[in-house]
């Protein structure tokens, strides 16, 4: 049996929100991420983890967490984002897996795109939060984001960005740091304390992280320290006059940014700019949904008068993006995550009519599993590679993969072997199948059905445990094996007995041949 890899979303499957994925793989149970959805306040807002105690114990998390958090660092879109490759080699089986958290592949202000080497993984697990987004250009979206913050100050109004602490809000810090530098504002802008303030100080002490321009801006000065973005205080939301103010967490679900919110909606002259996605449920989809009159704790009623604007400055890959990071890896199997399940859906048609590759799209609680090929050391005579050059002609093109002495497949200076199904599959090729026949003749005075229906009934009488089966066609089936009855031409008597079997199926033939044959003296 080739050796399996299990993936099960307890939290993300056909979903956005609350992460969480069980992999089962070389004997291991593995928990990769694990996070909570902002849209409830109930027990729908943390993975199903029931699963796990019914299907067997949780293995090896600690060591999953502690290789998240480390690595997680160095992966591109934010600093908790993970690019994590896990080989399980056992004697026999080589297999890999590669997850990633949320990434993206456009450069921005403070990091750089996303990038994976080609790894040629057995799968591949990314979110599709934006599976069917493809997005403008990233100076349209700043050009209008600045200009939307602009109009608001100069009207003497306030500015709302919700954002989550890492990615987007150092992104849009420096944006607005460089834009009030040049334009000489005077307004201030403020980022609430806690995670963003903690944030900062890695980004300013990992500098060497960054992208490149940051690095080498750091001998005049760290781009993290900024000169018109100071903390906030919650007393600050009283304040006359205008002002920007950056608030946790990103979609108004919860603290700092809902309180301000609520504080602000009243007021037209104001502005709240919600740069990311929002699931459903919090008051950042409602409010980009259009809704007005929100219900809030105590059954009390915010009128929302401030004017609501979408940039998407997410941390989150689009569809082309998404594209982009499988053409990159090569992956054997794509595995979809984080996204709505109809969207995911559209991707996955793309992705398998592109590629040509199987991709999965498991709900919470259903289990994925790719069977993966086996990796087998081959040892090849040098008489035969020589055999395969003297063959002549022009010479292969070694990033196109050729067939080599049946199910041996040569790309890129390499060979590995492969079963026929793959060998097919990889070379773009279809399956052609041969059939072998031979004549067997008897004489029996019956009619042709009643000669074929007495071969039927013995053949079942004497093979226990093959499948035969008598057709409408007018033919026997034993397993692959086909035998159809018709009458001699010169001899009504005389009966001509077709059998036909695949090359596979030899085996069934010798068995229905010698009772076939037993008939033909009865």
């Amino acid at each position: 049996n080739m050796p399996e890899i299990n993936v099960t979303p307890l939290g993300a499957g056909q979903d956005v929100g609350r992460s969480c994925i069980l992999v089962s793989i070389g004997g291991k149970n593995i928990m990769l991420d694990c996070g909570m959805h902002m849209g409830y306040n109930d027990d729908r807002r943390f993975p199903d983890f029931s699963y796990i105690t019914q299907n067997g114990r949780l293995t090896d998390f600690l060591d999953c967490v502690i290789i998240r958090w480390m690595m997680s660092w160095r992966s591109r879109r934010t600093m908790q984002a993970m690019s994590w490759e896990l080989p399980w080699c056992t004697s026999k089986w080589d297999r890999s897996l590669v997850t990633f958290g949320d990434y993206n592949m456009t450069p921005d202000r403070h990091l750089g795109a996303a990038w994976i080497d080609k790894c040629r993984p057995d799968i591949l697990i990314s979110e599709s939060t934006y599976a069917t987004t493809i997005r403008d250009s990233k100076r349209c979206r700043e050009r209008d984001f600045l200009k939307k913050v602009h109009e608001t100050i100069e009207r003497g109004g306030k500015v709302l960005i919700p954002v989550f602490a890492l990615g987007r809000a150092q992104e849009l810090c420096i944006l607005l740091e460089t834009f009030w530098e040049r334009m000489n504002l005077k307004a201030p802008i403020y980022f609430s304390t806690g995670l963003t303030e903690k944030a900062n100080h890695y980004y300013k002490l990992f500098i060497t992280w960054t992208n490149q321009k940051i690095r080498k801006t750091f001998v005049q000065r760290n781009m993290f320290e900024f000169k018109h973005i100071k903390a906030f205080d919650r007393s600050y939301a009283d304040n006359p006059g205008p002002m920007v103010v950056f608030a946790t967490p990103g979609m108004l679900h919860a603290g700092q940014s809902l309180q301000i919110f609520k504080k602000w909606a009243g007021n037209e002259k104001n502005m709240v700019i919600m740069p990311g996605y929002c699931v459903q449920g919090t008051i950042g989809h409602k409010i980009l949904n259009g809704q007005r009159k929100l219900e809030m704790e105590g059954r009390a009623t915010l009128d929302v008068k401030l004017q609501v604007e979408y940039m998407s400055f997410s941390a989150h890959a689009d569809a082309k993006g998404i594209m982009q990071l499988i053409r990159m890896a090569e992956p054997r199997n794509m595995l979809l995550v984080h996204g709505e399940a109809v969207k995911m859906e559209f991707l996955k048609g793309k992705i398998e009519q592109e590629f040509s590759i199987d991709c999965y799209m498991p709900a919470n609680g259903e289990t994925a599993t790719v069977t993966t090929n086996p990796s087998v050391p081959v040892d090849i005579s040098l008489n035969l590679l020589k055999r395969e050059m003297a063959l002549g002609g022009p010479l292969p093109d070694p990033k196109k993969p050729r067939t080599m002495h049946g199910t041996l497949i040569m790309k890129e200076n390499s060979l590995k072997l492969v079963s026929s199904e793959q060998a097919l599959k990889e070379l773009g090729l279809n399956e052609h199948q041969l059939r072998f026949t031979c004549r067997v003749q008897l004489q029996d005075p019956h009619s042709d059905p009643d000669t074929l229906h007495r071969i039927y009934t013995h053949l079942k009488s004497v093979l226990k445990g093959y499948t035969i089966q008598h057709l409408p066609d007018g033919t026997v089936m034993v397993e692959s094996i086909v035998i159809k009855v018709s009458s001699s031409a010169e001899d009504t008597n005389a009966k001509v007995l077709l059998l036909s079997w695949s090359y596979q199926g030899g085996e069934y033939f010798f068995t229905a041949l010698c009772i076939v044959k037993r008939l033909m003296y009865q």
